[in-house]
């Protein structure tokens, strides 16, 4: 079965990067995003994108946007290239289909993520040479690694229920996009306006909080609720209604 998820995420992950209309446009623009992402931001940043942890964990949000692309496209773009109904009747189980959707999503967005992480650390000391060679604080990094990857999980099991019910993979990026507004940019536009009072209030309601232990606490909520929306995914997938549909 692992094979079999791994065969639909590698074809899924080399049709996205071939979608822009060639396998080698498709790189140019991963590597543009490394470079936003490992060397203009933390460039812009100096130092303290290594010694002040808010900072790389705020941009932590922006692989959960790259796997908007791949998820949107799982179902509803097979369907839309009418090449669905071949790959539902071929030998592949129904859970390989779907897990290897999922796993081809988080790969891509998860991954470009941890790779642009390891970049700007080369990028900081590169720029801002110190006395030694510096990293980030370990529980830190541990934050910057799971917390990307569950938060990918998630969006991609949403994704994947989305996706299983759109006509076009446009009409399903439109719904998926309307999630993250709801999600990351109102709330994000409402904090740049109301920054220090928001600041402030957080300071008295997190004042005195062991973070080790709330970090856990939201990482294990994530990882429920992602458990439920693979369920969920699991329950909906039916070959037999989208072979009719």
């Amino acid at each position: 079965m692992i094979n079999d998820i791994l065969i639909i995420a590698r074809k899924d992950l080399k049709e996205v990067i071939s979608s822009r209309g060639s396998y080698r446009s498709g790189l140019m623009y991963l590597l543009i995003v490394i470079g936003v992402m490992g060397i203009m931001m933390p460039l812009s940043s100096g130092r303290i994108w290594l010694t002040e942890p808010l900072i790389p964990l705020v941009w932590a949000w922006f692989p959960i946007l790259l796997v908007i692309n791949v998820v949107t496209d799982s179902f509803a773009g097979e369907r839309e290239r009418n090449t669905l109904e071949t790959l539902l009747a071929s030998r592949l189980s129904d859970r390989s289909i779907l897990f290897g959707k999922i796993t081809a999503s988080v790969i891509y967005g998860w991954g470009l993520g941890m790779i642009s992480n390891l970049i700007a650390v080369i990028t900081v000391n590169v720029a801002d040479p110190g006395p030694k060679f510096q990293f980030y604080d370990p529980l830190v990094y541990l934050a910057l690694v799971i917390f990307p990857l569950l938060a990918c999980l998630l969006m991609s099991s949403v994704g994947v229920l989305v996706s299983l019910n759109a006509p076009t993979a446009r009409a399903a990026y439109q719904k998926l996009s309307l999630v993250m507004l709801a999600v990351i940019i109102i709330p994000t536009l409402i904090g740049n306006f109301a920054g220090e009072k928001i600041a402030q209030q957080l300071t008295l309601i997190f004042k005195g909080v062991n973070f080790i232990q709330l970090g856990i606490g939201v990482a294990l909520v994530i990882l429920v609720v992602d458990g439920f929306l693979i369920w969920l995914a699991m329950q909906r997938f039916k070959r037999a209604r989208l072979i009719l549909e």
